[in-house]
């Protein structure tokens, strides 16, 4: 399989490449072009577990890899990690579905991606034959972070250091972070927002690419984002497990499409969806979910994107995002491989804050996406009432999902199984579920953890629990202008 920069096609790599270098030279994104060759019938996979399920998704898009060599990949990422053996279930929820991707062990749908991506960098790593330490570089708006943290500590050959907005995460997962345990792991809070720190990292990889400081002290630079097509893979898989969920249960007819409604602030979960239509899975509309940032609603409904306007911190921090990176490597496909195209709409974005894409690309898209978007009035209204008429606990990023989908249905419903991605617990954003189904107050992130269970006799995952009274093993913060060098320090230490 090769895989093509979205802004050049002077720059291609095969899946072990991509995989291992994180983003291209030009800065784009490695992304494939043949969905034919990836092609995988549902029928092939209906019967399979779900980790057999992953292997046969992921092996399709990173070929590459002997199918032995996936399954192991996919065994050592997932057996026993995971709150059941499912991965990712299908919880019905009235008359829709929420498939629950935050069962594994920082609670969050990152931990699918991220189990497998450092096993998928160290085998890539050994069949290129290289030598050199690999760094990987992360902006979190909350949720990577931590999965990120967790799939690469104490993995030799590597180190991490995670960037996240200073005062842009909920207290549970600040904390997450700053306690990881590690020899290998670094955390460093950034004055300003998620855009911030995900620009200031791609300036990092383009500043190693000109003057090549990382070779100088024997390491790599890569990155656990989704702009890695090894985090994108992963993701996909979960699209099928779900479709085949509700085939088996008898909720569905086989090739029946379904609608699948995501909460997404970086455009990746939901362009995993659209690599899953492309590779043959019966998808009717793609419902991208947005919170009070809402450029990416503005942007399919207009086919205007714009970033030069006010930004929200919301009770839903990991949508917090403004510059939607995995949105390129969809403009790239939806324009058939337009290489001059995507450069010229990143540029403009960069230099001007705003592009315009082609009517005819912006036609395409609508033909299999739909957008919305609900500020947190509408999302903990949404919390609300589908605690009272259902006894469902969702968090506030899938309460977003959740009421963008009613709009949907209201809007134009065509008569298909609805599909809500749930992107966390809701106990890593406590306060504001609690908020929303009660009249308590309390101090802090984990007195609330503890008040939510009380009121919700929901569980709170031992991951989360464990957090409360852990001291703090992190506390740098950096302008965003400093962030380079901070990573210098790093390596060359």
């Amino acid at each position: 399989m090769i895989f093509y920069s979205t802004r050049s096609k002077s720059h291609t790599a095969d899946s072990t490449e991509a995989v291992l270098k994180g983003i291209a030279p030009d800065g784009g994104l490695y992304t494939p072009v043949d969905f034919e060759s990836m092609r995988l019938d549902v029928a092939d996979v209906l019967n399979k577990s779900a980790i057999e399920i992953s292997a046969a998704v992921i092996g399709r898009i990173l070929n590459d890899f002997t199918p032995a060599e996936m399954r192991a990949i996919i065994e050592a990422a997932y057996a026993g990690k995971f709150e059941t053996e499912d991965l990712t279930p299908v919880e019905k929820v009235g008359d829709d579905f929420v498939l629950e991707l935050f069962r594994g062990p920082t609670s969050a749908f990152k931990d699918v991606a991220l189990s497998v991506l450092p096993r998928l960098i160290i085998a890539s790593r050994e069949k290129l034959g290289v030598k050199d330490e690999i760094v990987i570089l992360t902006a979190t708006s909350g949720d990577t972070g931590k999965a990120a943290l967790e799939g690469f500590h104490d993995v030799e050959g590597t180190r991490i250091v995670v960037f996240y907005p200073d005062g842009g995460v909920s207290d549970v997962q600040k904390a997450q972070m700053v306690t990881q345990a590690g020899g290998n792991v670094g955390v460093c809070a950034v004055r300003g927002n998620f855009d911030d720190a995900q620009t200031g990292v791609k300036n990092i990889f383009a500043d190693d690419e000109a003057n090549h400081w990382a070779a100088a002290s024997g390491a790599r630079l890569s990155s656990a984002n989704s702009i890695n097509i090894g985090r994108l893979a992963p993701q996909v898989a979960y699209y099928y497990k779900a479709y085949c969920d509700l085939v088996l249960r008898g909720e569905i007819t086989l090739g029946d499409p379904v609608n699948f409604i995501v909460p997404t602030g970086n455009f990746g979960d939901i362009l995993a969806g659209e690599f899953a239509r492309r590779m043959g899975l019966p998808v009717a509309k793609l419902v991208c979910a947005s919170n009070a940032n809402n450029v990416l609603t503005d942007f399919i409904n207009t086919g205007v994107y714009d970033r030069r306007r006010e930004f929200y911190k919301t009770a839903s921090p990991s949508m917090d995002i403004l510059v939607s990176s995995n949105l390129e490597r969809y403009l790239f496909l939806a324009s058939g491989g337009d290489f001059d195209l995507v450069a010229d709409l990143m540029d403009q974005l960069k230099r001007e804050g705003v592009y315009i894409a082609p009517e005819g690309l912006m036609a395409a898209m609508r033909d299999h996406f739909s957008a919305g978007c609900a500020d947190d009035a509408k999302a903990l209204d949404a919390i609300r009432r589908v605690w009272k008429s259902h006894g469902y606990l969702m968090d506030t990023h899938t309460a977003v999902g959740w009421a963008v989908m009613e709009e949907f249905k209201a809007r134009e419903d065509n008569g298909w199984a609805n599909v809500l991605l749930s992107t966390a617990s809701p106990y890593k954003f406590s306060r504001d579920v609690l908020s929303a189904i009660s009249d308590a107050e309390p101090e802090s992130g984990f007195g609330a953890m503890r008040l939510l269970s009380e009121v919700s006799r929901v569980p709170v995952p031992e991951g989360l629990a464990s957090l409360e009274g852990k001291a703090p093993r992190f506390t740098d913060c950096v302008g965003k202008a400093d962030m380079l060098e901070y990573v210098k320090k790093a390596v060359s230490r």
